[in-house]
């Protein structure tokens, strides 16, 4: 069993996630600060309060931090926007190779169907 798990721990795959979820969390981190402290502070300069997060909407005893949810969707959009960057530039560099699949039995069907009217045409002409 610890073989098993060894084996399946130095899969490509499984470290390429641990890879990408550790730089995933780096990059967040990055992304919180720039939103915190350069795209909310721009914003602040045309509506006048520099901290989204501070804005709120009271109804009756209920509060909604509607600031901190624009702070979450300006983060997801940059994080979103800056993946999709890599992913061009990343898919650029490398490009993906189609893998090729083994023929369907429907497909080995069609080729040998296709197959037997080709050497009946090719009797017929002779």
């Amino acid at each position: 069993m610890l073989k098993e798990f060894k084996d399946f721990i130095s899969r490509g795959n499984v470290m390429g996630l641990a890879i990408a979820v550790i730089i995933g969390g780096a990059f967040t981190a990055i992304v919180n600060s720039l939103v915190t402290n350069l795209i909310n502070p721009l914003i602040g300069l045309f509506i006048g309060k520099i901290d989204l997060s501070d804005l709120a909407l009271k109804v009756g005893d209920a509060t909604f931090k509607y600031g901190s949810f624009l702070n979450a969707v300006i983060n997801f959009i940059i994080i979103a926007f800056v993946i999709f960057l890599l992913m061009k530039a990343v898919t650029k560099v490398f490009p993906m190779k189609e893998k090729e699949t083994a023929p369907s039995q429907e497909e080995i069907y069609l080729k040998e169907i296709r197959d037997q009217l080709v050497s009946q045409k090719n009797q017929e002409d002779n």
